[in-house]
């Protein structure tokens, strides 16, 4: 058994042609689609990045304990699991966050694994001086750096050195995974992890793809919009998309490469093949940017999954409400091994053969923000009363952000708590939240409508018109409820949501007698 699972980062499912996207020609996704299996009601876990792949490895949720960080000692990884039992599994990405400190503990549980350099922040060309009128004048003021630190700084450095196709990142990204089927093509027992960063921000193609998508706009480059409402000019916004269709074009000629050696080594009769992506991201939608501070809508909660098996039933679609965290336990099923007792996701093998329920509601959401919940049908999404004011502690073992340590004010304040369940008897630090440090905390006015809402996506799939049904809403609630409590959420998480915590696990009693 063999499984190549390909992982892009902000795949937005509404522009795929699988999924009735028509603005972006998707031949290769539809190719795919076509052979696989094609889940309709496939939701996130945890937002965003690092967050994401850490329910990805462990199969459980993480937002409710948890901001940006690394996988923690007591974290069980995928791919740390497959070693033991003899699976050999090596990633591909060029994913920067890995390798900043909020990441660093991923890569490293693969057997092998390959990193390619210049995405987005990635620091990695060395300019001392870079030429900052020359970047001034190229682009856009809505990107220009801050200060001379700043991340999209080293962006413009990067793309300096992106100057040929072969010389971009996710292109040399399944370059490697290529060299990598011809060169163990004929080994068994082995997981293939590719993850580009392509489509995320900035949204930058080579010039042939670009030239596809003609908007009329000559400013200078925007193709990396702020996270914030939309207050850009139709033509600006245009522009921001049709570098995004650019870039999810340069993604599917990507998969296109490997679905061709699919079909010439005939991979299909002994290889799985899962496609996926960690969240959506918002094109002017509900009138915001990207995916972090706004609601979480279904065009960034609602994601792709192509599932192919070669021994179990693939093809046509599948309505089984899943979302990411049953991917730790499906690879792990590939290949006969046991997940461990505190996985709460699902193997999806059973949805292949029969689209077999797995669940009868799935919550997701963001450390610090709403807490959300859908049946596959409805979405309801619950908000503190008070963002200001709310309660959040950080339970950790590794105090690291996504850049940084933990300031010393911060854990001046932390006390030794007892363990959770899934912490293998290991005691945490209960961590006062810094407001602003990845818990998105609003500023006041940001948002003006009303935050706690539920939507039927059957009659209503934009999510523009909030209904009042009583009845939904109490099941709903229960169902939050009921995973708030499997995945063991600490007391304040249920106080901040107005919501009973009854039962509470007894592991917030503080060790230290403070």
């Amino acid at each position: 058994m063999r499984v190549v699972f390909v992982l892009f980062d902000s795949l937005n499912r509404h522009a795929l042609g699988a999924y009735g996207g028509t603005a972006v020609p998707t031949p290769n996704f539809d190719r795919l689609a076509r052979r696989s299996a094609v889940f309709d009601t496939h939701y996130v876990g945890s937002l965003p990045c690092m967050p994401a792949r850490r329910d990805l490895h462990t199969g459980r949720l993480n937002f409710l304990h948890r901001g940006w960080g690394p996988l923690e000692p007591y974290d069980i990884s995928y791919a740390a699991l497959l070693g033991k039992a003899g699976v050999y599994s090596h990633l591909i990405s060029d994913h920067f966050h890995y390798f900043e400190d909020g990441g660093a503990t991923y890569h490293q549980r693969y057997s092998s694994w390959e990193y390619i350099r210049g995405q987005e922040k990635d620091k990695w060309k060395a300019l001392v001086e870079p030429p900052l009128e020359r970047f001034k004048a190229m682009y856009h003021p809505l990107q220009h750096p801050a200060e001379h630190t700043d991340g999209r700084l080293n962006y413009m450095v990067n793309r300096e050195y992106m100057k040929e196709e072969a010389d971009f990142p996710s292109v040399k990204c399944f370059d490697a995974a290529l060299e990598f089927l011809a060169t163990n093509r004929h080994a068994d027992r082995w997981l293939l992890h590719l993850e580009t960063f392509d489509p995320h921000e900035p949204f930058y193609a080579p010039p042939r793809l670009r030239e596809r998508f003609q908007t009329g706009y000559e400013g200078p480059i925007l193709d990396w919009p702020r996270y914030k409402r939309v207050t850009e000019s139709p033509a600006e916004i245009a522009e921001i998309r049709a570098n995004y269709a650019a870039l999810l074009t340069l993604c599917d000629e990507q998969l296109g490469r490997l679905l061709d050696v699919f079909d010439q080594d005939d991979l299909w009769k002994d290889t799985a093949l899962i496609v996926t992506t960690d969240h959506g991201f918002l094109f002017g939608e509900h009138e915001w940017w990207a995916k972090n501070v706004m609601p979480f809508y279904e065009e960034i909660a609602r994601i792709p999954l192509f599932f192919w098996h070669p021994s179990h039933r693939s093809g046509g679609r599948r309505k089984a409400l899943t979302q990411t965290i049953d991917l730790m336990p499906t690879l792990l099923d590939c290949f006969g091994v046991e997940p461990p007792s505190v996985v709460t996701g699902r193997s999806l093998l059973p949805v292949l053969d029969s689209d077999a329920s797995i669940r009868d509601s799935a919550i997701f959401g963001m450390f610090g923000a709403a807490t959300n919940v859908t049946d596959g049908r409805h979405t309801y999404f619950r908000y503190p009363p008070d963002m200001l004011t709310q309660q959040l502690y950080e339970y950790v073992l590794i105090p690291l952000h996504q850049k940084n340590f933990f300031a010393t004010e911060e854990l001046a304040g932390a006390s030794l708590v007892e363990p959770f369940g899934f912490t293998q008897g290991m005691p945490l630090l209960k961590v006062p939240a810094r407001p602003g440090q990845k818990t998105r905390e609003p500023p006041h006015g940001l948002f003006d409508e009303a935050l706690t809402v539920l939507y039927d996506l059957q009659a209503d799939p934009g999510q523009v018109s909030p209904i009042a049904d009583e009845e939904v809403l109490t099941c709903l609630i229960a169902g939050m409820t009921e995973a708030m409590r499997l995945h063991e959420a600490p007391e304040e998480a249920f106080r901040r949501l107005n919501l009973n915590p009854d039962p509470v696990p007894q592991h917030s009693r503080n060790l230290t007698g403070a």
